[in-house]
């Protein structure tokens, strides 16, 4: 069923109980969906809306970012809003790709058109010091200027080479030291569990229980 958008209305139960997931990326919405899968939430995304738009990330900051994302479709659906943003910091690269890590090496690439930029900058660059974090910033917008924010990092090494075949992004070439593999590597419940998308949704899901309790 397509849904038309509808104002948001203070106090409204349904406010609550529906989220929309403010993202058109697949791979984002299919980690999202599975962490979110035993909450009460109806979880909506852009299948179930027309129209549904493709806000420009304008931000320097990941959490300007998600704030902009869940802003504009809160204010398109009616309905509170779930955003993220998220970026791969290199210490080598001080912090770089960072906030424009999904078009590092331009507008409308691939993933291994990113992941090859990346391995040609650090090339020569000792494992020691291919250190590199990945963060994540989870905005969920209420509506009315009301907006709860979450974090999540998972920390580990930049590969020389790709590899893997699970994930996206540059999970081919992030090493997590403390599973010995990449997030490539993983299954998508293992990744979920320690990546940073997973605790950033992880603590978004003690503030969405938190809200539900206030409207039942």
């Amino acid at each position: 069923m397509i849904l038309t958008p509808t104002p948001l209305e203070e106090g409204k139960l349904t406010d609550a109980m529906q989220l929309v997931l403010a993202t058109n990326n697949i791979d984002k919405i299919k980690e999202i969906k599975l962490l979110l899968d035993d909450s009460p939430l109806t979880v909506l995304t852009a299948d179930d809306f027309l129209e549904f738009p493709d806000p420009e990330e304008t931000g320097t900051t990941l959490e300007e970012n998600a704030r902009l994302k869940a802003r504009v479709i809160a204010e398109f659906t009616g309905h509170a809003a779930l955003a993220d943003d998220s970026g791969l910091e290199v210490d080598a690269l001080d912090g770089a790709p960072g906030v424009y890590s999904s078009r590092y090496a331009g507008e409308d690439v691939t993933y291994a058109d990113n992941n090859r930029k990346l391995l040609q900058e650090l090339q020569g660059v000792p494992h020691a010091k291919r250190t590199a974090r990945f963060r994540c910033v989870i905005a969920i917008d209420w509506g009315h200027g009301e907006t709860d924010i979450c974090e999540g990092t998972a920390d580990g090494f930049i590969t020389e080479k790709v590899a893997g075949r699970e994930g996206f992004g540059y999970d081919p070439v992030f090493f997590y030291p403390p599973a010995n593999k990449r997030f490539s590597e993983m299954t998508l419940e293992e990744k979920n569990r320690v990546s940073h998308r997973g605790l950033a949704l992880q603590a978004a899901r003690k503030v969405l229980q938190k809200q539900l309790t206030k409207h039942t």
